[in-house]
């Protein structure tokens, strides 16, 4: 029995990487290229930058200066939602009203499967999104931003929260999670910066559900705080400019 036991125990030990192996996926990079042959064309506010990161191909990021880049009030990492591109939407809007409100921006492209895999399936990319996090805090650092906050959006706020638990010393400024896809937030706690969780009237079941769970979560975290924007979606159709002005006094009330 004890034989049958030690079996079984090396067979799991075994087994181990092949199953961490399994959780791992890289990104679809021809869809990524479809994305970037589209889109770097018609880029009218920024450039288009190409990032590195371990174990993965180079990726497009959208770099946008704030409008009196000596004076920048710091740089913002922008990660949109499932599937799309870094000028897409909601991101692509921020990205530009951010550079006009005084923050550099840096939006990425993040890891994206197949057009029809589903959602369920992303997390097998969240190792290849920390990496890119990762990649995008360098190049912001070489341009010498000291002050960095990440703001994300649906599985972006996914990813993000992925690389924040699993990195809770990383010298952000802070996190700004619009909407999360999931509904909830993974271990945080151990983060050195505030968290933000903005949501919509009209969100995602998911994102509805888990708000009071996250906004408990939040109280027990310095400087951390929960807001819901009226009267709009998801993505916040019709409430950009609200959205915005939202952020700006979220990180400038911060940094107070």
């Amino acid at each position: 029995m004890r034989f049958l036991r030690w079996k079984t125990i090396c067979a799991a030990a075994m087994c181990a990487p092949l199953l961490a192996l399994a959780q791992q996926q890289p990104s679809d990079y021809k869809r990524e290229k479809r994305w970037a042959d589209e889109i770097v064309p018609s880029i009218v506010s920024g450039e288009p930058v190409w990032l590195e990161a371990p174990r993965t191909e180079k990726f497009l990021a959208i770099y946008t200066e704030a409008k009196d880049a000596k004076d920048a009030k710091g740089a913002i990492i922008l990660a949109h939602g499932l599937g799309v591109h870094p000028d897409h939407g909601l991101i692509g809007g921020l990205r530009t009203r951010l550079a006009d409100a005084g923050y550099t921006t840096l939006s990425i492209q993040m890891p994206i499967l197949a057009a029809d895999a589903p959602a369920a399936r992303y997390p097998v990319l969240f190792w290849e999104a920390d990496a890119r996090f990762a990649a995008a805090m360098t190049h912001l650092r070489r341009k010498r931003y000291d002050r960095i906050v990440l703001l994300s959006h649906s599985m972006g706020s996914r990813m993000a929260n992925h690389y924040v638990g699993a990195h809770p010393q990383v010298p952000l400024a802070g996190w700004i999670s619009l909407s999360i896809s999931s509904g909830e937030f993974a271990p945080i706690r151990r983060t050195k910066f505030p968290v933000f969780d903005v949501y919509a009237e009209n969100d995602l079941e998911a994102v509805l559900k888990g708000a009071q769970k996250r906004a408990a979560l939040l109280k027990r975290m310095r400087g951390s705080s929960q807001t819901m924007v009226f009267a709009t979606d998801h993505f916040f159709a019709g409430r950009e400019k609200e959205l915005v002005s939202l952020i700006r006094l979220l990180l400038e009330g911060e940094r107070k």
